[in-house]
């Protein structure tokens, strides 16, 4: 048997990555013993789940971001800048990193060392954590890849990285390490030697496959089996009649607009408009504007199960969270994408080149364009085979029980 750590932000999007906290549950149902470690924000979500779960002071991962200034009285180079910069404090702010590390030192003073830890992929702390207490760290849910060349840099992607760098030496001499899971060129990004969990097939990053590492495993993923009941919503919708589910996910769920926009769209492609708004706070009288602009057979809710709505759904609206983007592939959904934030304009753009959806802007939005990008994917034939032939590539990968057999031997080699 064998002893895991899996180490993610407070947030509950950042326990997916199209498998990561299913991944740690194959791996207790095999009888290993498995520990999840976040703050306390994530301890009811995760023992709900049936895990352990020890809560330490901070995780390194900076959430909320402080509020960003009006960006139209800034010069634009300057506003990119501050772009860049307030991305590189959510993953690499020094002072709460080298909190989170000792923290995890700390934990496996108290608790003992495991032999793997398993981390979400933008948490420095885990990583440095790892090679502080001589753990093989396995990242899951973001491919690990050659650094680019200067020439194809922006200039402040070149100036930050040296930053990156700078922030990143600093924390490694205040704990005496070497930053072994950490990349060394001009984009620095978390790398570790071992494995990084892909939770897609290798040809999801098609766009990227020049730079793709060959610690890479690419495990897919596969719809569950729910065996619990629906809930009584779902059940009141008739069977003969299909959803189209909006969603803009946990954290950017203040697009009010967008969810009005998109939930016409779906009503006028003959499907029942299900909107999950988030548990994120609406003043009442904004709530109310947005219950009134919506279709009036509208289902909205703050939080559905995927894995019972995305059965009953043709078409799915959203964000572009790895998370979401991932259920959407592996029940073979048509998707829309807006990118609202971060990797989400990734997952956007390999939704297009996959040819199972459409990556649309906000102004496509305001044009009105959801409306015309769902009659167009829900009739084309083409777009139905690709949505069944890359869902049926996803099963065949194994998904979680094929990256717990990865972690597995991980374990076993260290």
């Amino acid at each position: 048997m064998a002893k895991f750590w899996f180490v993610s932000a407070p947030l509950i999007s950042h326990t997916d990555w199209g498998g990561f906290l299913k991944t740690a549950l194959v791996l207790h149902q095999q009888g290993h013993d498995v520990t999840w470690v976040s703050t306390d924000k994530l301890k009811n979500y995760v023992t709900q789940a049936g895990l352990a779960f020890e809560v330490i002071s901070e995780t390194g991962f900076l959430w909320p971001p402080p509020p960003p200034p009006d960006l139209t009285q800034l010069d634009p180079r300057e506003a990119v800048n501050l772009r860049y910069t307030r991305a590189l404090d959510t993953w690499l702010s020094e002072n709460i990193v080298i909190e989170a590390t000792q923290a995890l030192i700390d934990l496996a003073g108290r608790i003992g060392k495991p032999d793997v830890i398993a981390i979400d992929p933008f948490l420095s702390a885990a990583a440095l954590a790892g090679e502080a207490l001589d753990v093989p760290v396995v990242s899951c849910g973001w491919p690990a890849q050659g650094d680019l060349t200067e020439t194809g840099l922006f200039p402040i992607q070149r100036s930050l990285g040296t930053e990156s760098q700078q922030r990143i030496a600093r924390i490694c001499d205040r704990f005496g390490l070497d930053g072994v899971n950490f990349s060394k060129g001009p984009t620095p990004s978390i790398i570790s030697p071992h494995r990084h969990i892909c939770y897609f097939t290798q040809n999801w990053y098609i766009a990227e496959i020049a730079t793709l590492l060959p610690q890479n495993v690419f495990v897919g993923g596969v719809a569950a089996q729910v065996k619990r009941d629906p809930p009584a919503w779902l059940q009141a919708i008739p069977d003969d009649q299909s959803i189209g589910l909006v969603t803009l996910g946990s954290s950017f769920t203040g697009d009010l607009g967008f969810f009005s926009w998109a939930a016409h769209a779906v009503a006028r492609v003959g499907l029942i408009p299900v909107v999950a708004i988030g548990w994120n706070p609406i003043a009442p009288e904004q709530k109310q504007a947005l219950i009134d602009a919506l279709p009036p057979a509208t289902r909205l809710l703050n939080w559905v199960p995927f894995d019972h709505v995305l059965p009953r759904s043709k078409l799915i609206i959203h964000h572009g969270g790895m998370g979401t983007t991932h259920y959407a592939v592996v029940h073979a959904l048509p998707q829309i994408v807006v990118p609202h934030a971060a990797d989400q304009r990734v997952q956007a753009k390999r939704v297009a080149q996959a040819k199972v959806g459409l990556n649309l802007t906000a102004v496509d939005v305001q044009k009105g364009l959801l409306l015309d990008g769902a009659k167009a994917l829900l009739n084309d034939e083409k777009v139905a085979k690709t949505v069944q032939s890359l869902a049926r590539q996803m099963a065949a990968l194994g998904g979680p029980e094929t990256a717990a057999s990865h972690l597995n031997e991980v374990a076993m080699s260290s």
